[in-house]
């Protein structure tokens, strides 16, 4: 609880019953045990009370479900952001080599038609070996991710990484950000730079015809089997010296490698095929950088579907003030928190439930997060 002396308590003296600390300790813990809206946070609070009283203050017992939707619309969501950064960063002290996938999520639930409120976008930085969210930002109204990953690129100190994300955040700006802050990146490229695009594929179509003949490359074959489906990857790395200049290069800070991906799936009624293309600061071995582009795909299973599932995200309605952002941020510490727990061998459903009835294991999915 030490991380949250630095979160400004938004309330007025007069109205301060409740201490700020206690509010935010109950919150988490509810959100921990599936609690998905003020109501529940408060039962949960309730329920416990007496568990709660052995180390929290609670001069006026739990506070009610209005203080928690009150006190979460006016915190500011940047410090609570910086909160969970800087105990990931504790769990997590060096991000050499480890791989960060930066992705979009949107909150269907958050959206207002007679307000006029947007649905909450975010996007979230994610430690993938560690299964961990690192950081996450708001896109403000009327902008996209291209704005939003900057400013989360600035909140994490990412020296060593490997930062990957999707075509969106290929952008000259952000490569710059990313070298600047001493981090390599994997990028995809897709039509949105449509001249450096087709320079690629046609490229990479003449190179395949001859074979690969005369030019020095890294390959790699990977098959995976399982749900009915087999999927086969084959990915070539070319340094960037192989392609005698590509279109205003010199604006891709660290440039180093051209990857090709190509994924042929064999489901059990079609068989699909695409072919990607990845720009990267890495050196070119095929290995390594097919590893760091399957991960990224990970960030959609693992963290976003998870969310949706096991949270009910798109399903939450809570929407005013900063309360969706602050509400999504303690769904990410909860996360955080029973995924780091590996003790009992479950779902996280069920590790969710365990830890709403049983104390002793709320304690030990806190003692993972607090390690």
């Amino acid at each position: 609880s030490s991380y949250f002396n630095e979160i400004k308590d938004p309330r007025v003296k007069r109205t301060k019953k409740h201490l700020l600390k206690d509010i935010l300790v109950i919150a988490i813990l509810a959100v921990i045990g599936g609690a998905e809206g003020w109501e529940d946070i408060e039962n949960y609070g309730i329920a416990k009370e007496e568990w709660l009283s052995e180390f929290l203050e609670l001069p006026y017992g739990i506070p009610s479900d209005d203080t928690f939707r009150r006190l979460f619309e006016r915190i500011n969501p940047i410090a609570l952001s910086e909160c969970l950064t800087k105990w990931v960063q504790q769990l997590i002290p060096s991000l050499e080599q480890k791989i960060v996938p930066i992705d979009g999520k949107c909150l269907r639930g958050s959206y207002d038609r007679e307000q006029g409120i947007k649905a909450l976008h975010l996007v979230t930085a994610w430690v993938a070996e560690q299964n961990l969210t690192l950081g996450q930002i708001k896109v403000e109204d009327h902008s996209n991710e291209i704005t939003a990953i900057p400013a989360l690129l600035e909140l994490i100190d990412l020296s060593g990484a490997i930062i990957t994300i999707d075509a969106m955040g290929t952008q000259t700006e952000i490569v710059r950000l990313i070298r600047e802050k001493k981090a390599d990146y994997v990028l995809a490229l897709k039509t949105n730079h449509p001249t450096l695009h087709a320079q690629v594929k046609n490229w990479f179509d003449k190179a395949q015809a001859d074979n690969f003949e005369g030019i020095q490359f890294s390959h790699d074959r990977r098959v995976e089997k399982g749900h009915h489906r087999t999927e086969k990857r084959l990915v070539w790395a070319v340094p960037l010296s192989e392609f005698g200049g590509l279109y205003k290069q010199a604006q891709w800070s660290g440039l180093q490698t051209i990857v090709m991906v190509e994924r042929t799936r064999h489901l059990w009624n079609k068989v699909t095929s695409e072919v990607q293309f990845y720009l990267s600061s890495l050196p070119p071995d095929a290995q390594n950088l097919g590893n760091a582009i399957r991960t990224h795909w990970g960030i959609e299973n693992q963290v976003h579907w998870t969310l949706d599932v096991t949270f009910n995200e798109d399903h939450c309605r809570v929407r005013a003030g900063n309360s969706s952002l602050n509400l999504a941020l303690l769904r990410r510490m909860a996360l955080n928190a029973l995924n780091q727990e590996q003790s009992l061998k479950r779902s996280l459903r069920q590790k969710m439930k365990r830890a709403a009835m049983n104390n002793d294991y709320m304690m030990t999915v806190l003692q993972s997060f607090c390690q």
